[in-house]
């Protein structure tokens, strides 16, 4: 039974899935996708089912809108946009948002 106890030298699954991430530069990516699944969560489920496609890439934040009066609306709310996804991901992983 002592085989199963853990010794101080071994670290949780998460921190070594963490630090490997990290250590390959996937960290960001992860984040990103972890924002793109979140998407509902952060902007509603009225703005997310009018969201035909959404990606991230180079900082930016791009959105496919089945809607152009959401499209509209969302132009106009772009920095709070902007802002709830940065919380989320708990750093800035975009700095501006393009609408189409």
């Amino acid at each position: 039974m002592s085989d199963l106890k853990r010794t101080a030298e071994e670290a949780p699954l998460k921190d070594v899935l963490d630090r490997w991430l990290k250590a390959y530069g996937l960290e960001g990516k992860m984040k990103e996708l972890d924002v793109i699944n979140a998407w509902p969560e952060l902007m509603g489920t009225a703005v997310a089912n009018r969201t035909e496609e959404i990606k991230i890439k180079n900082k930016k934040l791009f959105l496919k809108m089945g809607s152009s009066v959401m499209r509209d609306e969302l132009l106009q709310g772009k920095s709070i946009i902007i802002q709830r996804v940065n919380e989320f991901a708990g750093f800035e992983i975009i700095d501006d948002v393009w609408l189409g």
